[in-house]
């Protein structure tokens, strides 16, 4: 079976690798390079894996004006993962097996760019990865395969990620073989149970204490690492990262109620989150006993005011 992948960041390059392990991968299409400062350009992850492997490489403006340079490659099936073009009728309907798309969410919900934020973001209890036949439309193709992934209150975006990539990695190997024996059934969508999961804007990254403790800390580690949640305190950006829900007592919604090595203590609506992980403006990230070394405390501050 002759493969071409379609795919753009980490995520899609973890799963691309288990595919040329196992497969003839004869060609991959990814983002074109983004530039830098000074003008260098930033090759995607992906990219770095054609060059590394010397697989054909495709770099392409409009997928849907250029299609044909990837029908003249002949595949038997395409492959997408986290591309970010919407893929044409006339390249859905060439190969033999058909285009397959690895979702990170467990569709029908979180069809969209961020399904892993929002996920985490909205309190799920569980995630996971979608193998689905694709179709004209945003992730709404028949479903082939699932796997599930309980998300833990010690995950964040960053392992979520991480785990869900494995999971990618694996399941569309399983599938890929069971297309080609034949075992593979198609379910379609529910369409009363989408949900989305738009791009992370900046004003997603932006934290509100007037919330309760558990939808702050969702919120948080939804963006930790990439591209972090952040309030305000002294007029400046204050980043924040690692932490963990405490059973005190909250008093206003975004007091300091105390800051010390241990961690930067704050109220929210109903209890304080214990932040244990910051990027001041102006610093690297560091831990706040780390911070504390060569700054004053917060203690007392609001944050967001």
């Amino acid at each position: 079976m002759k493969i071409v992948f379609m795919g753009t960041p980490i995520f899609a390059a973890t799963v691309l690798e288990g595919l040329i392990k196992k497969h003839d991968v004869i060609g991959i299409v990814t983002q074109i390079d983004k530039k830098a400062h000074r003008g260098k350009l930033i090759y995607s992850p992906v990219k770095e894996l054609a060059l590394k492997h010397d697989i054909k490489l495709l770099q392409l403006a409009s997928i849907k004006k250029e299609y044909q340079e990837v029908i003249n490659l002949k595949p038997d099936l395409i492959v997408t993962c986290a591309y970010g073009q919407i893929i044409p009728k006339e390249l859905l309907n060439y190969p033999k097996y058909s285009c397959l798309n690895v979702h990170a969410s467990l569709l029908p919900k979180y069809r969209g760019g961020a399904p892993i934020h929002r996920s985490i973001m909205a309190g799920e209890a569980k995630t996971g990865i979608t193998i689905m036949y694709m179709n004209e439309r945003m992730d709404e193709g028949d479903i082939i395969s699932q796997e599930e992934l309980i998300i833990e209150d010690s995950d964040t975006l960053k392992t979520v990620h991480d785990k869900l990539s494995i999971i990618g990695r694996d399941l569309l190997l399983k599938t890929i073989k069971d297309l080609k024996e034949n075992k593979v059934t198609r379910k379609k969508q529910d369409e009363n149970l989408a949900t989305y999961a738009p791009i992370i804007t900046k004003e997603d990254e932006l934290i509100d204490f007037n919330q309760e403790a558990r939808t702050v800390f969702n919120h948080i580690r939804a963006l930790n690492p990439f591209p972090g949640a952040y309030t305000k305190v002294d007029g400046k950006n204050l980043k924040i990262y690692d932490l963990v829900l405490t059973d005190q007592k909250s008093s206003k919604a975004g007091k300091v109620t105390k800051m010390n090595k241990e961690g930067l203590f704050v109220s929210t609506l109903d209890y304080d989150i214990m932040i244990r992980e910051i990027k001041y403006e102006g610093s690297k990230k560091m831990s706040v006993r780390d911070f504390l070394n060569g700054n004053e405390s917060f203690e007392g501050k609001v944050l967001g005011e």
